[in-house]
């Protein structure tokens, strides 16, 4: 990973990169950042460059056989661990190794979501386990084979749970000779504060709107009004807008899929929300959470459409013509609780909530809100 390749980010890149060609690099640190903002990426990238054999002013040489391996994510000095799903025959990430590679170079904005759909554990509870601390004790207790540094990324540190933390205290205070901790977190609440006093931060915010259109229209060649579209509704998250891309690809399918609801949750007809309920629910999460970015982007739309200019509208046609007959429904009244509901109901699904109950629960609320009064303007 090159930090050419990571979104935006530009501050934290030339603070990390000079880090290294100053000689301070701390033995331990935990980037910190939102889903979606790539702090894994960068703690990569950065891992990469202090073990680059020619360093570059602005990145790594990408082609020494330091970097060969890096983009393969093989180098024999770097680790990894993350959650996985604890089973009789996983018990550790060296277990799902293969899998992590693969899904990490597809997507080095992975969210957690992405890694357990590749893992068909969506249901399962996320987890790194007491066993997987022997294993780091095991893994760093050995001597270099490459490089300068063994470095360690943990990804999504926060899911260690108190057993596995505790373990790894002494060992991030007083770390063998050229170790490195690369801590990775969205959550720092949910770090043990004995985790965090030990880690030098490295804080990582939302990315820049520009930053993101620019890498759409570069990388996915989506035309600047699609991308600031796109942008618009991804709050600072390249995940989130890359999830955002795939929702417009699937937009036909999306709107079947919301004309239904709406239709069935208006005078809630019992037997059509069932319906629409089990086609929803036999869909993948990810499909599920694509559904509910696509419900956001049409109350934004018919939002517009109802009070301000209709050339602001960014529809198809056939999602023009719905939007024309629907968007009396969402008004001033109502939309503030559809918007919560849609991203509490987003909330609860990466959170591998019931899909059933949770759908069901939305039906019946959206025919609370679709016949909620529209309110009359005062002249």
């Amino acid at each position: 990973m090159l930090f050419k390749e990571i979104v935006g980010q530009q501050a934290i890149k030339e603070r990390l990169m000079r880090s290294v060609m100053e000689g301070r690099i701390s033995h331990a640190q935990l980037f910190l950042g939102p889903e979606g903002s790539g702090s894994l990426a960068m703690a990569v990238a950065y891992a990469q460059y202090i073990s680059c054999k020619n360093k570059q002013e602005n990145d790594s040489c990408g082609t020494c056989s330091s970097c060969v391996k890096y983009n393969k994510l093989v180098h024999p000095d770097l680790h990894f661990v993350y959650p996985i799903a604890l089973s009789k025959d996983v018990r550790t990430s060296t277990s799902v190794a293969s899998e992590w590679r693969a899904a990490l170079l597809e997507n080095p904005y992975i969210t957690l979501f992405n890694w357990f759909e590749q893992l068909s554990a969506e249901n399962k509870q996320a987890v790194i386990g007491v066993e997987e601390s022997g294993e780091i004790l095991s893994k760093l207790s050995l001597t270099t084979y490459e490089a300068e540094y063994k470095i360690m990324i943990i990804w999504l540190a926060e899911k260690m749970n108190p057993a596995a933390a505790n373990k790894l205290l002494k060992i991030l205070e007083e770390p063998p000779d050229k170790t490195l901790f690369l801590l990775v977190c969205e959550s720092e609440d949910q770090l043990l504060r004995t985790i965090v006093s030990r880690t030098q931060l490295i804080k990582i915010n939302k990315i820049n709107d520009a930053d993101i259109t620019q890498a759409l229209v570069d990388r996915y060649g989506l035309s600047v009004e699609a991308a600031g579209s796109t942008v618009h509704l991804a709050d600072g998250s390249f995940a989130e807008a890359l999830s955002l891309i795939s929702v417009n690809e699937n937009a036909g399918q999306n709107l079947l899929s919301f004309q239904k609801l709406m239709r069935a949750s208006l005078k809630f007809d019992p037997k059509a929300v069932m319906s629409w309920i089990d086609e929803i629910s036999a869909a993948g999460r990810e499909r599920q959470k694509n559904f509910m970015n696509y419900a956001l982007h049409i109350m934004r739309e018919s939002m517009i459409l109802n009070y301000a200019d209709a050339s602001l509208v960014k529809l198809g046609a056939d999602e023009q013509e719905f939007v024309k007959k629907f968007a009396p429904f969402i008004h001033a009244a109502n939309i503030e609780r559809f918007i919560d509901e849609l991203n509490k109901a987003h909330f609860h699904m990466e959170r591998n909530a019931n899909a059933k109950i949770l759908f069901m629960d939305l039906a019946f609320k959206f025919n609370e809100l679709l016949n909620v009064p529209k309110p009359v303007l005062q002249s």
